[in-house]
């Protein structure tokens, strides 16, 4: 195993994992907030859960969100 690669991989992997989560939570607050599903001063309960292919690996990430 090369460190190097798997620590350049991982940040990689993280980076397109924020980058692409942020955007999806501002397109479903949006959406919400124009279908009046939200008010905008919510709190959003929110959980990322990140597995391995081919294991038994989890790991789970929960944290509030909020709007005002």
């Amino acid at each position: 195993m090369n460190d190097d690669t798997l620590n350049m991989d991982v940040r990689k992997f993280l980076k397109a994992v924020g980058v692409s989560s942020q955007r999806e939570i501002e397109r479903f607050v949006g959406e919400a907030m124009a279908a009046r599903r939200l008010t905008g001063t919510e709190t959003l309960h929110a959980r990322v859960i990140l597995s391995i292919d081919g294991s038994d690996f989890t790991h789970e990430v929960e944290g509030d969100i909020r709007l005002e």
